[in-house]
């Protein structure tokens, strides 16, 4: 199970600093980035929990996870300022994130209920209401509402590692295939500004012709 914790520490440390570099871009004090840090990191997991009902949730079983997003907030403070875009990195670490956290909710979701399209959903939702939280308190436009491609790299991956899972794949290879679609097709997104066709709005009924 060691590459689930390593992902499980992994998309809640680089969650973590997304939502300190979004509290840099507000230039909020420490506190604030704290906030930020921590609400990003383990949001998507509490909701996978509260939703699959683990109670305690995984971060009050395990503090540890509360002292990574504390230490990754400080660390961030300190170097943010290194970084001539911050936003682009946000989208490139935001990246990163959804990666590890399609796998990593994918798999709870799996193994609280052997069912394979609850285990897809528990991915989607780990891997991006962290980020709707950091994006939602930051007063900036949600990353999921940017024109590239994004919760369908989640879906790809989680559905990737669950397939593979189920088809008896070996953990490892099943967890580094699930990352390793997701980031490339998110990457590629951002990257190459991959799109799906967006709806096209057309003029309304009018009242009066509605029976």
């Amino acid at each position: 199970m060691e590459i689930l914790s390593f992902l499980d520490y992994a998309g809640v440390a680089v969650f973590a600093a997304t939502g300190a570099l979004a509290a840099s871009r507000k230039q909020v004090d420490i506190i604030g980035f704290l906030f930020f840090a921590s609400i990003t990191g383990i949001g998507g997991g509490t909701l996978r929990d509260l939703v699959l009902g683990q109670a305690p949730v995984f971060w009050v079983l395990n503090p540890a996870y509360i002292l990574v997003s504390t230490a990754v907030a400080i660390l961030v403070y300190f170097t943010a300022h290194m970084f001539e875009s911050r936003y682009k990195l946000l989208l490139w670490l935001d990246a990163i994130g959804i990666s590890a956290y399609a796998v990593m909710g994918a798999s709870k979701g799996y193994s609280a209920t052997d069912s394979i399209s609850i285990a897809i959903i528990m991915g989607i939702l780990t891997a991006t209401f962290g980020g709707i939280l950091r994006d939602v308190l930051a007063g900036e436009p949600s990353v999921l509402l940017r024109s590239e491609v994004y919760i369908a790299a989640v879906l790809a991956g989680a559905a990737t590692y669950t397939l593979a899972t189920v088809l008896g794949v070996p953990l490892i290879f099943a967890a580094s295939a699930g990352f390793m679609v997701t980031f490339i097709i998110r990457g590629g997104a951002l990257r190459f500004g991959w799109t799906f066709p967006t709806y096209k709005s057309r003029p309304g009924r009018n009242p009066d012709d509605i029976i």
